[in-house]
């Protein structure tokens, strides 16, 4: 029998829950090895001397960057959530909202913590600002593309979805969703309720103290 594919990854971390709702929708068999361990945090080093994670181990291929290694289990380990469209131009979308998710909600959300664990005289209070001014900007136009949407990409749950449920989910932590964005709050609401991505929030919940912007007593 092969290997189980082995995921490097943490699971407080948001790109590792993105990879994490994929294995758990399809109920994918998987190898945790867990970046607590130092055994497994040298493994990752001799693979990928960067050591950002996930990073997924499949025999002899190791996959780097959390959506190319979604886009390998939807290839390699298909099952009944699938995660790119086979149509090219719906593909396109997915992956437009893909990177929508991981460029304007999760990079500027990630600017704004990351600045907070920097000692006070190093912060950058201009580049949050700005950051700040993203995510609401982001948030407006999320909110028109979800009027009349239940996920991403129409009534099919994508790779684009993966992406969105822990990165909204730590946006509104870092930087809240004002009211008016209903619908956003009401996608977040839905991703919430996913059942793969409701089981990476329970994962987690030992990890909260490790929020630099204190964890909301919510969710």
């Amino acid at each position: 029998m092969p290997a189980l594919p082995r995921l490097y990854a943490h699971p407080f971390s948001s790109y590792c829950q993105k990879v994490l709702v994929a294995l758990y929708e399809n109920g994918t068999p998987f190898e945790l090895r867990m970046l607590e361990d130092p055994q497994a945090q040298a493994e990752l080093a001799a693979r990928w001397p960067i050591k950002r994670f996930p990073v997924l181990v499949d025999g002899e291929r190791t996959i780097l960057e959390a959506t190319c290694i979604i886009e390998h289990l939807d290839r390699h380990y298909p099952g009944a959530t699938r995660f790119v469209p086979d149509d090219a131009e719906a593909a396109l979308e997915v992956r437009m909202l893909d990177r929508f998710f991981d460029n304007y909600i999760s990079t500027p959300q990630q600017k704004v913590v990351f600045d907070r664990i920097r000692p006070e005289d190093q912060r950058d209070p201009f580049g949050v600002t700005e950051a700040r001014a993203m995510l609401d900007t982001a948030y407006a136009w999320l909110d028109q593309r979800m009027a009349g949407r239940t996920w991403a990409v129409g009534e099919r749950f994508s790779l684009a979805d993966c992406g969105a449920a822990p990165f909204l989910f730590y946006a509104d932590w870092t930087h809240p969703i004002d009211a008016r964005f209903a619908n956003v709050h009401a996608y977040r609401r839905r991703l919430l309720a996913r059942p793969s991505f409701a089981r990476a929030v329970d994962e987690a919940r030992p990890y909260r103290h490790y929020f630099p912007l204190g964890a909301p007593d919510r969710d």
